[in-house]
């Protein structure tokens, strides 16, 4: 551990936690991959059709098994065999199927991912999201900033479809104020709140993980945010008490493969196609060590 001297933040390598940290409920990430790839959780997506297909082979990669399950007669039958289920806002048709099977989950005791995909955008999706949080009890909800805010705030944003707003860019100029947004939102929904950007936030209502990988790149290709929660899904799967630390090594994994796919990109001066396959692909062959190695993260103390 070292003292960056920034904003109360203190700076952690993976592989050298204290009991401090241990505390705070932050787990091994290696040890969470490993989890995965032992488990092979079965993870339920009902997710849209621009982005199924990527979300099924991330889970693969990851070691973990797709079941697409959407359609409101089969649901809720279907979460029963899931050890995990991801509910996807940009299958925004398919709302009844969420709700249905999330409330199974919950009888069951099994994770639920949310992604709030555009929910601000329109009234459709804000009162789908409002539905959704009143019905079903979320274990993780990743969004982007945008996303995160909205949930937070409740207010209307135009123009930014699924990307985020440039207002709401998370930056080491306005972290404390975003770690505070995302911590309380946690506290009030019970779910650990997981946003995603150039600087992943998470909490889970008392403690507040600042993670710094990825890329770029990453923004230039369709579903990158989906994926993310699918793996979310993975994780979480696998080790379903344990959803904070969950959600922080798969997004700690997903940068750091997106950061693998980059290089990657840069030495054969390819383009985004070939990046999105070479993101599933580093997933699929990250090991322990380039995890340990690789993710960059901080307990805030702010």
């Amino acid at each position: 551990m070292r003292d960056t001297g920034e904003m109360g933040i203190r700076t952690m390598d993976v592989g050298t936690m204290d009991a401090e940290a241990m505390d705070a409920g932050m787990m091994d990430f290696a040890a969470s991959l490993a989890r995965v790839r032992e488990r092979a959780p079965l993870v339920q997506c009902i997710t849209n059709f621009v982005t199924v297909n990527d979300c099924a082979n991330i889970i693969l990669a990851a070691g973990g098994s797709p079941s697409m399950a959407g359609d409101v007669r089969e649901a809720a039958e279907a979460v029963c065999g899931a050890q995990a289920l991801v509910c996807n806002m940009g299958a925004i048709e398919m709302v009844d199927s969420m709700v249905s099977a999330g409330k199974k989950a919950n009888e069951l005791g099994k994770p639920v991912i949310l992604d709030p995909v555009a929910v601000g955008g329109t009234q459709l999706r804000r009162e789908a999201a409002g539905r959704l949080l009143d019905e079903v009890h979320f274990t993780v909800i990743r969004g982007n900033a945008s996303e995160i805010r909205y949930l937070a705030e409740r207010r209307a944003t135009v123009g930014s479809g699924v990307d985020v707003m440039a207002v709401d860019v998370v930056t080491r100029d306005n972290l404390s104020a975003v770690a505070k947004m995302v911590r309380e939102l946690a506290a009030r929904t019970g779910s650990v709140i997981a946003l995603s950007g150039v600087l992943d936030v998470v909490s889970d209502g008392k403690n507040v993980v600042v993670l710094e990988n990825g890329c770029a790149t990453m923004s230039r290709i369709t579903g990158s945010g989906c994926m993310l929660t699918s793996l979310i899904g993975a994780f979480c799967g696998a080790d379903p008490e344990h959803g904070f630390a969950a959600a922080c090594a798969a997004m700690a994994a997903m940068g750091v493969c997106g950061e693998m796919a980059e290089r990657l990109r840069l030495e054969r001066g390819s383009g985004n196609a070939s990046f999105r396959t070479d993101l599933i692909d580093a997933i699929f062959s990250l090991t322990e060590k380039q995890l340990l190695e690789g993710a960059h993260y901080e307990i805030f103390k702010g």
